[in-house]
């Protein structure tokens, strides 16, 4: 990896900030041009430092209040095991985010439902047929008191 200057820094925090900024209102926050702003951004993401821009939904809005966080434990840890775990996973399209964990638990999973029955439903219908797993243990968010989607860079 390339090392990133304090202007590529400064971009990335502003995206982070607001993606729909326009290549010249960044370069009027940084006192630059629009051409050099341009060619930064275009850079930073053929290096893969943006990934990608998207827009953050209000899950309250959208009738999805409910937070859980799953945590599971396989009861097979091989690697053809894991890896089949992992592509279930990712079909069931309720799960916001998944990470393969070190610790007591193998992963962690984000669900964002409408309601306790629809998560009910979705462990009894779904998350349940995966067979590997050994335990399934889930918590509910009381209060989301913070949440960022930005990096501390």
């Amino acid at each position: 990896m390339e090392k990133l200057d304090d202007i590529d820094l400064k971009i990335l925090r502003i995206l982070q900030k607001n993606s729909k900024k326009t290549t010249k209102e960044i370069a009027e926050m940084l006192n630059l041009t629009a051409s050099p702003i341009y060619e930064r951004i275009k850079r930073l993401e053929n290096k893969g430092y943006i990934k990608k821009y998207v827009a953050l939904l209000d899950k309250v809005q959208l009738n999805n209040p409910i937070t859980a966080i799953c945590m599971v434990s396989l009861r097979y840890h091989n690697e053809g095991f894991i890896d089949t775990f992992e592509k279930q996973i990712k079909a069931l399209k309720e799960v916001q985010e998944c990470y393969h964990m070190a610790g007591k638990v193998d992963f962690f999973l984000k669900i964002n439902m409408d309601s306790l029955e629809s998560y009910h439903e979705f462990v009894r219908l779904k998350l349940s047929k995966i067979e590997n797993i050994g335990v399934l243990e889930s918590s509910f968010v009381l209060k989301e008191m913070y949440s960022t989607t930005e990096l501390y860079i």
